[in-house]
C-alpha cells in the first residue's frame, strides 16, 4: 500500500495548486523577485513586480530606507502585459531600480500600487491599503555566501528525545508516543564515536530549549536547556566533543512561534498594559491571537515589532558565542523576509562561518526567493522525488531524470540546498518502501551523488520504521515517524553498512558537491549519471527492475563497482554494466 506524502500536498495535490498559483498572481505581487539575487555591494538591484485583478492600477512605487538614512522613492516602469489563462485575466510586469549601496547595508523597502485616480494605494504582498501594515522586504548587501565547509556536510539529524538516553539507562515507556521517551544530551555525547564512525561530520539537533512538549518546537526560554535532555553544561560537553571530532553541530531555531506557556506569553494574556503585549498580534485580547496553523499552544511572535526581534537575535548569538556552528530555521515561510535578513546578518556578524538553512515547503520560486536572507533551504522537492522515484515507485526513471534537469539549473550554484530522504514530519523511508531495504539503499546512492549535503535521519541508517502511517481519519500523528533509535542487536548491520560505504565515498569523492551532471543512460527502469571534475569522474546507476539489467555507458573507459554489486566489461566504444535486480553501482 501507498501512504500519500500529505506533506508536499498543498504544492501538488490538484485542489489546493490553483489557490496557491492565485495567491501568487492576483493583486499586488513583488515575492521578493530580485535580479541579482544576493544584493552585491556598490550594484544596483532591479525590483520585479506584478499587478492583476479587477482594480485599475495606473502607478507602482518602492519606499526604501537604510539604517541611518531618510526614506526615498522612486516609481517603478510599466512593462509587458500578458495574459494568463489560468488566471483569467491579464498580468502586467513592472521594473525598477534600488540604487547600489555599501556593503553591509541593510536596506529595507515597501512597494504599492495606486489604485486609479484614487488616492488608495494596494501594498505587496499582502494586499493592504495600510502603509505601516505593509509587507516590509530587505535586503542585506554583502557578498557573503554559505561557508565552503558547508558544502562538504553530511548531517545526521537526532530527535534527542528519541536518540539515546545514555549509558546504563533504558528508554522510558510513556502511555502515549507523544510521551517522553528519555533521550538526552549525554547520551548523545556517549554516541558521538557511533556517528563519526559512519563518517558524518555534522549534527543537527532538534529543539533543546526547555519546553512542554517531546518535540521542542514550542519553547519557553530561548536561553537554557530543557531539563529533561540535560544541562547547559551537559551542552557545552557535547559541543567540545563534536568539535574535538572535527564535527560540527547545529541547533533547531524556530523564530516564528513558542509556547504558550513562554514567560512573555503569560504576562501579556495576564496584562494588556503589559510590555510583553507587542510580542504578539491579538485578534481580541486575551483569547484570540495569531498562532501557529491555529494551535492555540504554539502563539506566534510578532516580529514586526522590536522586543520579539531582539529576543531572537539576542539568542541566536548567545548560542553561536557558545561554539554553535548554525541554524535550521523552523517554518521559515513564516516570519517575514525583513526579519529573516536581519537574522542572517547577526548570525555572519556573529560567527562568519556559520551554516543557516530553512525549512520552507513552497515553490521553487519561494525557496529561491530566500537567497541573500539565509544560506539555503532545504530541498523538499528533490526529497520528494526521491521518495516518488524510489520509495513508492509513483515515477519512472525518465521522470526522475527530467526532474533533476531542471531543478539543478533552477537555483544558484551557491544556494545551500540539503537532501533528505525522510524526517520528524514524514512517514519514514523504508515504511514507505514497503520495507524494502533495496529500495532505500536505491535511494541512499541517488541521495549522496547528487550535489546537495546529504542529511539522514537519526535511524534511517539502522532500518527504524514505523507501524501506522502519519496521516491517519484526517489527523497527522507525527510521532510514528518518531519512534526510539534501534540499538545493538536491532540494528540492520547490511544497511548500516551501506549507508557507511556511501558516506565514505562521498568524503573521498568532494567533487561531488559541485561538479555538473551528464546522464549516460535511460530506458524505462534504468539509469545512469555521470559526476564529473577535473579532480576525476564518478558514475551512479540505478537499477528498479525485479531481474538483473545490463546497460552500455558510452565514451567510458573501464570502471569498477565501489559498492561490489555490478559487474563492468569494456569494450571499444564504452563500458558495459550488469547490476543484479532491484540494485546500484557507485563506478570510480
Amino acid at each position: 500500500m501507498s501512504y500519500r506524502d500529505n506533506i508536499f500536498g498543498n504544492l501538488f495535490e490538484p485542489e489546493t495548486r490553483l489557490s496557491l498559483y492565485q495567491a501568487t498572481r492576483l493583486g499586488v505581487r513583488h515575492l521578493n523577485r530580485r535580479n541579482p539575487l544576493l544584493c552585491q555591494p556598490e550594484q544596483p538591484t532591479e525590483l520585479t513586480v506584478t499587478t492583476s485583478g479587477p482594480e485599475p492600477f495606473e502607478r507602482v512605487s518602492c519606499w526604501f530606507q537604510t539604517e541611518a538614512g531618510h526614506e526615498s522613492t522612486f516609481d517603478l516602469t510599466p512593462g509587458t502585459v500578458e495574459w494568463d489563462n489560468t488566471l483569467g485575466d491579464y498580468i502586467r510586469t513592472w521594473h525598477g531600480i534600488l540604487p547600489p549601496q555599501p556593503n553591509n547595508t541593510m536596506l529595507r523597502y515597501r512597494v504599492g500600487a495606486q489604485m486609479g485616480r484614487t488616492q488608495t494605494w494596494v501594498y505587496a504582498d499582502n494586499q493592504t491599503t495600510q502603509a505601516e501594515q505593509a509587507t516590509q522586504f530587505a535586503c542585506w548587501v554583502t557578498e557573503a555566501k554559505p561557508p565552503d565547509w558547508s558544502r562538504h556536510a553530511i548531517v545526521y539529524h537526532i530527535f534527542v528525545d528519541r536518540f539515546y538516553p545514555g549509558d546504563g539507562k533504558p528508554w522510558k515507556t510513556p502511555d502515549t508516543l507523544s510521551g517522553f521517551y528519555g533521550g538526552t544530551l549525554r547520551g548523545i555525547t556517549q554516541k558521538l564515536d557511533y556517528i563519526q564512525n559512519l563518517g558524518f561530520n555534522v549534527i543537527w539537533l532538534s529543539p533543546i530549549f526547555p519546553s512542554p512538549s517531546h518535540h521542542g518546537y514550542d519553547a519557553t526560554d530561548y536561553f537554557s536547556i530543557e531539563p529533561r535532555l540535560g544541562t547547559l553544561e551537559d551542552f557545552q560537553e557535547l559541543l567540545r566533543e563534536a568539535h574535538t571530532r572535527q564535527m560540527r553541530v547545529l541547533l533547531d531555531f524556530v523564530a516564528n512561534h513558542c509556547s504558550n506557556q513562554h514567560p512573555a506569553f503569560l504576562a501579556a494574556q495576564t496584562d494588556s498594559h503589559s510590555p510583553m503585549c507587542d510580542w504578539f498580534t491579538w485578534q481580541d485580547w486575551p483569547k484570540e491571537y495569531a498562532t501557529y496553523f491555529g494551535v492555540r499552544e504554539m502563539p506566534e511572535f510578532n516580529l514586526r515589532r522590536a522586543p520579539a526581534r531582539q529576543y531572537l537575535l539576542e539568542s541566536a548569538r548567545f548560542w553561536l558565542e557558545m561554539g554553535v556552528d548554525g541554524f535550521r530555521l523552523d517554518y521559515a515561510y513564516g516570519p517575514s523576509h525583513d526579519f529573516w535578513a536581519e537574522f542572517q546578518r547577526t548570525c555572519r556578524q556573529t560567527r562568519p562561518d556559520c551554516w543557516t538553512f530553512g525549512e520552507i515547503i513552497h515553490t521553487p520560486e519561494t525557496q529561491r526567493s530566500y537567497s541573500g536572507t539565509m544560506d539555503g533551504a532545504l530541498d523538499f522537492l528533490l526529497c520528494r522525488a526521491l521518495r516518488e522515484t524510489f520509495g513508492h515507485r509513483n515515477w519512472s526513471p525518465a521522470r526522475f531524470e527530467a526532474f533533476l534537469s531542471q531543478h539543478e539549473v533552477f537555483f544558484p550554484a551557491w544556494f545551500s540546498q540539503p537532501a533528505f530522504l525522510d524526517n520528524h514530519d514524514m512517514n519514514r523511508f523504508l515504511f514507505i518502501a514497503q520495507e524494502d531495504p533495496a529500495k532505500l539503499k536505491l535511494a541512499a546512492l541517488a541521495l549522496f551523488t547528487l550535489a546537495g549535503p546529504p542529511i539522514v535521519y537519526y535511524g534511517t541508517e539502522v532500518g527504524v520504521t514505523q507501524e501506522r502511517p502519519i496521516h491517519q481519519n484526517s489527523f497527522g500523528i507525527f510521532e510514528e515517524a518518531r519512534l526510539p533509535m534501534k540499538w545493538g542487536s536491532e540494528q540492520n548491520t547490511d544497511l548500516r553498512e551501506t549507508f557507511r560505504q556511501l558516506i565514505a565515498l562521498r568524503r573521498a569523492y568532494p567533487f561531488l558537491a559541485t561538479a555538473p551532471r551528464r546522464l549516460l543512460h535511460l530506458d524505462e527502469q534504468t539509469l545512469a549519471y555521470a559526476r564529473q571534475s577535473a579532480d576525476g569522474l564518478v558514475i551512479a546507476a540505478f537499477n528498479l527492475a525485479p531481474t538483473s539489467r545490463r546497460m552500455f555507458l558510452p565514451g567510458i573507459s573501464l570502471m569498477h563497482d565501489a559498492l561490489h554489486n555490478g559487474r563492468t566489461w569494456a569494450e571499444q566504444q564504452g563500458l558495459w554494466l550488469e547490476l543484479p535486480a532491484q540494485s546500484g553501482a557507485f563506478l570510480v
